[in-house]
């Protein structure tokens, strides 16, 4: 008996996970995470919104490579109808105004632009994680975009008490240097 509760639980789960991947959030979530975790994409600022299972991305890479491989990745996620792609090609790096400086400098400017990019992207990971782990707080209705350290926070929640725990653990997250709180409560 207590096995076919646990099976019906673990089923109950699974369900749950999928019928949430498929919210425009859960989406979103899930790009994000994929080009974490790209090498080809991890480096770079690529900003991704959902709206109806369309999936708009956004930002400046610097090679077509890291444009065609997070468009793929985008279509490639379990959900996605449609990508909008309004990526941009860094035509300074790709023209050579990157070359016009010495090797030391350009391999500086590289290693600090790739980290800082990551982090950005760490960041929203932990903090999409945090929000997962948490009983207060719904993690997939809450959207969460980084950028230098900046944590945006859009979405509704049912109370109060849930947005403001949403921001304490965004705050409360290494590499945070502000969060912006966006998050509206619902009237119901």
């Amino acid at each position: 008996m207590l096995q076919k509760c646990a099976t019906l639980i673990a089923a109950a789960g699974l369900v749950v996970t999928v019928a949430c991947a498929q919210t425009d959030t859960g989406i979103t979530t899930n790009v994000k995470t994929k080009f974490a975790t790209d090498d080809t994409v991890k480096a770079y600022q690529v900003d991704v919104t959902t709206r109806n299972g369309v999936v708009t991305l956004s930002g400046d890479v610097d090679t077509a490579a890291a444009k065609e491989q997070a468009v793929r990745i985008a279509r490639d996620t379990e959900g996605v109808r449609d990508v909008i792609d309004q990526i941009r090609v860094n035509e300074t790096a790709a023209t050579g105004g990157f070359f016009d400086r010495g090797i030391g400098e350009r391999a500086s400017e590289a290693g600090r632009d790739a980290a800082g990019a990551f982090s950005d992207a760490a960041i929203t990971a932990t903090v999409k994680g945090k929000f997962l782990a948490d009983d207060t707080v719904k993690g997939l209705q809450i959207d969460v975009d980084t950028k230098a350290g900046v944590v945006m926070l859009n979405g509704t929640v049912a109370s109060r008490a849930e947005a403001d725990r949403a921001v304490m653990l965004a705050r409360n997250t290494e590499g945070v240097d502000h969060v912006v709180d966006n998050v509206r409560v619902s009237a119901r």
